[in-house]
């Protein structure tokens, strides 16, 4: 459910104007800025803000401890209409449903997470994705504890600031400026890319979600994998394919693949 400044409205739909007529505004409305449980309302309020500095409106909030709130206005100082548009979820697997690429910033090293990227590089590669049409999604944790381990499994890439290791205490507001900012210079100064030849269509994130639930029942039904005694296996199978880059097509073929070695045969006589 998506709630609205007390109203609820369905999710932003993909879809939008062909790639022919992609324009660098319409590249930055395919990009959603995801705070995951934010603790205060006036963050929540400065990151608006540092959004709609950089041309950016699509706020989405996980479990806001507080929203709708006056503070939060009050501290986005013009950029109310970003906050009247917020979309409110439950839960991060919800606020990036419909996306087919997500980052997320944290200033922690993570064990068995994909490689990561400068903020600078992070932004670069969103915009590539979002000029081509796709839906992505930049995510930030809470204020005191950042996201959580599982979390951070359920994006593609994460990002860093490179800040000063011996004071890298950067507010939210600030980080969501810093790289809101880096996403706007990708976008206007490269404009749109090439296609890349024999592309096909990127999976979505609940497409990888679904193939990584059948790869777990698989693997549970063949004995490959004790579910009492789960240990690393599905974290290391979400970062082989946050790596891969999944298609729609190969999720299938994958897909069907599984179905077909599980489904009982016939003994010959």
């Amino acid at each position: 459910m998506v709630v609205q400044r007390g109203k609820v409205r369905g999710f932003y739909q993909a879809g939008g104007p062909p790639l022919s007529a992609m324009t660098p505004q319409s590249s930055l409305q395919r990009i959603r800025v995801v705070l995951s449980h934010p603790s205060h309302p006036g963050n929540i309020g400065a990151a608006a803000r540092a959004m709609k500095t950089m041309g950016l409106d699509r706020l989405v909030l996980v479990n806001p401890r507080t929203f709708p709130d006056p503070v939060a206005f009050a501290m986005s100082s013009g950029a109310a209409d970003v906050l009247d548009r917020a979309q409110v979820c439950a839960t991060l697997a919800e606020a990036l449903a419909g996306t087919v690429f997500a980052t997320a910033v944290t200033a922690r090293r993570r064990e068995l997470a994909t490689e990561p990227l400068w903020a600078v590089d992070a932004a670069a590669e969103l915009v590539v994705h979002a000029t081509q049409g796709e839906e992505v999604a930049l995510v930030f944790g809470n204020e005191t504890y950042g996201l959580s381990n599982e979390e951070v499994a359920l994006c593609r890439r994460w990002t860093t600031i490179p800040a000063n290791p011996d004071y890298s205490s950067l507010n939210l507001a600030q980080a969501v400026q810093i790289l809101c900012y880096e996403l706007r210079r990708h976008v206007f100064d490269a404009g749109a890319p090439p296609p890349v030849a024999d592309a096909g269509q990127p999976a979505s994130h609940e497409e990888v979600e679904r193939l990584l639930a059948s790869v777990e029942a698989a693997a549970v039904s063949c004995g490959f994998l004790d579910p009492a005694q789960p240990k690393r296996l599905m974290l290391r199978l979400r970062r082989l394919f946050s790596r891969a880059g999944l298609e729609h097509e190969e999720i299938n073929i994958l897909r069907g693949l599984l179905a077909s070695l599980l489904k009982p045969r016939a003994k010959s006589d």
